[in-house]
């Protein structure tokens, strides 16, 4: 099949770099606003480069990924739509919830194909833990922690862009915490802090922040996260029952060091992004893409997979700015 990969920044590189040598993919056409760039990856992968986007739309793919800027996905999906080409989109589909149910409308109307980036649900660990719940291995699930730290603060530039921490990088644990324990988020109490550089405040963003999530049966859940973690990128979830408990995450690359004398050793290779510690989780969704594309299984996770940790993450940002407990069915799930 041909395929158009728009976008050709780190994750868009990476991208092209799978699809590329991928068996299912007879030929990658790539784009990107800096043409240079989508010059240059396409030909160390070996693809074509398109002038603009627009001949990704003109030149006859049979899907798209977008891997672009997040302020350009729900104008791509809805071309994408309006074109009849199945999507993957990396998250999210929009910084807001009006933009992502208008791009969600035009999907739908459409009957097109849309598959979500959120990566974590390919990943082994994460995998593992859903069967475990599943199994009955924990008795009742009472507590969940999730936590989520970035080695070190983005550009400046970037922080008006994102978002924000809940919906850039929380957004992330939300997904998962319903994925793994298939469950709903009923209430959230969420706080933050912007004591850390200054371009945070500059922003009216925070560096690091705490939730406290009910879930729909009484577990209860904390979800963590900062944009300073200078001992490396830890990312880990664990699920206490009256059972057993589970942990996401921990290996010899995560980045703790215990404080106890027959504790494990320093970590002295740490993760140092995303990309080396999800690189087969990101390789998988693709391939489950292609998949799906090939009519070989069904989506894997769709938009409205989106939209449900989306009002997660706009209840806590509710709930830090006016310091109050936010249910979720405040936040809208439909237009008007």
């Amino acid at each position: 099949m041909r395929i158009g990969l728009i976008g050709t920044g780190r994750i868009g590189t990476f991208h092209a770099d799978v699809l590329s040598r991928h068996r299912e993919v007879g030929s990658l056409v790539v784009a990107d606003t800096d043409a240079a760039r989508a010059a240059q990856v396409a030909d160390r992968t070996g693809s074509t480069a398109a002038p603009s986007v627009d001949e990704i739309f003109s030149w006859g793919v049979d899907a798209v990924v977008i891997a672009s800027a997040t302020s350009s996905h729900a104008d791509l999906l809805s071309r994408a739509a309006r074109a009849g080409l199945p999507a993957f989109c990396e998250k999210p589909i929009a910084l807001d919830l009006p933009g992502t149910l208008g791009a969600l409308r035009e999907v739908e109307s459409a009957g097109t194909v849309l598959q979500l980036g959120f990566m974590r649900r390919f990943d082994a660990g994460y995998g593992a833990a859903r069967e475990l719940v599943r199994s009955g291995r924990l008795g009742r699930l009472h507590t969940v922690r999730a936590v989520t730290s970035d080695p070190a603060p983005p550009p400046a530039a970037y922080l008006p862009l994102s978002g924000g921490l809940y919906r850039d990088c929380l957004v992330h644990d939300f997904d998962i915490m319903r994925w793994v324990t298939g469950r709903e988020v009923v209430e959230v109490y969420a706080t933050g802090s912007d004591a850390g550089p200054a371009m945070f405040r500059e922003a009216g963003d925070v560096d690091t922040a705490a939730a406290v999530l009910t879930l729909d049966d009484g577990t209860l859940a904390t979800a963590t996260a900062t944009r300073c973690n200078g001992a490396g990128y830890d990312v880990r979830m664990e699920l206490a029952g009256e059972l057993d408990q589970f942990a996401v995450g921990l290996d010899d690359r995560t980045p703790i060091t215990s404080t106890e004398p027959k504790g494990p050793p320093p970590c002295d290779n740490p993760w140092p992004g995303f990309l080396e510690r999800f690189a087969p989780a990101y390789e998988a969704e693709l391939n489950a893409f292609l998949q799906v594309v090939s009519g070989e299984r069904e989506n894997p996770c769709d938009g409205r997979e989106a939209l449900h940790a989306l009002r997660i993450a706009e209840a806590c940002e509710l709930s830090r700015r006016e310091r109050r407990p936010v249910e979720l069915s405040e936040i809208p799930a439909q237009e008007g």
